[in-house]
């Protein structure tokens, strides 16, 4: 058996219970460890108390870092550095993994070859029927298509060091993961698609969700800085509107 860590970067949103929890009631080998990086700015340690206790038995193996609110690259990153697995799955805290998320992430990992760096796993977003989905709703369920994403990614631990990790440049839950996954593919490595499924509820949130979305738009102009005008269409990423 592959042995992996979970790493998990939050904010300590109401939905991290959930995922905590999916977690902990998946079938299969258990995670060597469970890396909780908090990453707001100033942490207060109560609202941390009921989603480590959904974890049961896992609790153990779970160690809480703080990082400093210095957005999600550098969380997934001091999550990499503490984590002594040769794989390591993150997953973001609205992600609910599926029932039998264990077995089928060992097999994943099973089958990768040793040029694969990462496998991602199967993302899906249920929306509400009997009306047209909000705009947040829309932008959400798009995550299931996105290619690289780490709501649910598995990477080889020995592949993330030699690229340096994720850029933390990349202050928004935006373009960090496809940044890093460009720089795995310029270097040899390859991501594959598995097989194992996760779900990601839409939370609720208010009319200005969408507008402060948009502040991660900003990180394109890194990504053509870093990787030339046509990043776009290797990632397979739809252009904006403006």
């Amino acid at each position: 058996m592959t042995a992996y860590t979970v790493v998990i970067p939050t904010l300590v949103r109401d939905s991290l219970s959930d995922c905590l929890a999916a977690l902990a009631a998946a079938k299969g080998p258990k995670p060597a460890a469970i890396v909780l990086v908090d990453d707001r700015p100033d942490p207060e340690p109560g609202p941390l108390e009921h989603p480590l206790h959904v974890l049961g038995d896992l609790r153990e193996r779970t160690t809480v870092l703080h990082s400093g609110g210095r957005g999600p690259a550098a969380a997934r990153n001091a999550g990499l550095r503490a984590a002594g697995s040769p794989w390591i799955a993150f997953l973001d805290d609205g992600v609910q993994v599926g029932p039998h998320w264990g077995e089928q992430l060992t097999e994943d990992l099973a089958e990768a070859t040793p040029d694969t760096a990462g496998v991602q796993g199967v993302l899906t977003v249920p929306l509400p029927g009997g009306r047209r989905p909000t705009d947040r709703e829309r932008t959400v369920a798009g995550l299931a298509r996105t290619r690289w994403i780490t709501a649910d990614m598995a990477y080889r631990a020995e592949a993330l060091k030699q690229a340096g990790g994720f850029d933390e440049r990349f202050r928004h839950t935006f373009r960090e993961d496809t940044d890093l996954a460009l720089r795995l593919l310029d270097a040899g490595w390859r991501i594959r698609q598995g097989r194992r499924t996760s779900r990601h509820p839409v939370r609720p949130a208010d009319r200005w969700a969408s507008l402060r979305a948009e502040r991660g738009a900003a990180d394109d102009a890194l990504m053509r800085r870093l990787h030339g005008p046509a990043w776009q269409h290797r990632a397979f990423a739809p252009r904006g509107r403006i």
